[in-house]
């Protein structure tokens, strides 16, 4: 499979180092916001991102031995058992994320920093999506692009109530909090 000029195994190590950076942000976020809503949030992405993180890993060795895709199940076990064995790599360089959150760290900037970077995992799960070949790529990258998706609708509906505009009459309409339970 070719992406524009990017081979799979490319776009894997690209989806990798993002996972790893995002996972890195997200953790970091969950201590700095002050909200207790917020905290959560961003820990429940931080455990999806470790989730990803898993899952590229375990299709990364597979596609480098010239396997064949694994089911995203099949990969999350794989890539967990592995990744708890040797530990998660270190990530090379500055995390800019963090960078950005450090110099004006607010709740609304986290949020702000996060649909920035999950609109981009979205676009970039798309197009490997459009390039995918054969079903069990397709399959185990919708599912990857469908949870970017649902990163990117939390996130946005914690944009909304950070700048009252989730609210309906000072109720919340929603509470996507309760969704993440």
């Amino acid at each position: 499979m070719k992406q524009g000029r990017h081979s799979v195994k490319e776009d894997l190590a690209v989806a990798f180092r993002t996972e790893l950076a995002g996972h890195a942000f997200y953790k970091h976020a969950a201590e700095a916001v002050t909200d207790e809503r917020g905290k959560s949030v961003f820990s429940h992405l931080a455990k999806e991102e470790l989730e990803h993180i898993y899952v590229i890993s375990a299709i990364g060795e597979a596609i480098k031995k010239g396997e064949s895709w694994l089911s995203y199940k099949e990969a999350l076990g794989k890539g967990s058992t592995e990744i708890k064995k040797k530990g998660l790599p270190i990530f090379p360089g500055d995390n800019e994320m963090i960078k950005k959150l450090k110099e004006n760290q607010t709740d609304l900037n986290a949020v702000m920093l996060a649909l920035g970077v999950e609109e981009k995992a979205v676009d970039f799960y798309g197009g490997m999506l459009k390039a995918a070949v054969t079903p069990d790529e397709k399959v185990c990258l919708t599912e990857l692009f469908e949870m970017e998706k649902g990163h990117l609708k939390v996130l946005r509906w914690e944009y909304e109530s950070i700048v009252k505009t989730g609210f309906w009459g000072d109720f919340m309409e929603y509470n996507i909090e309760k969704e993440l339970e």
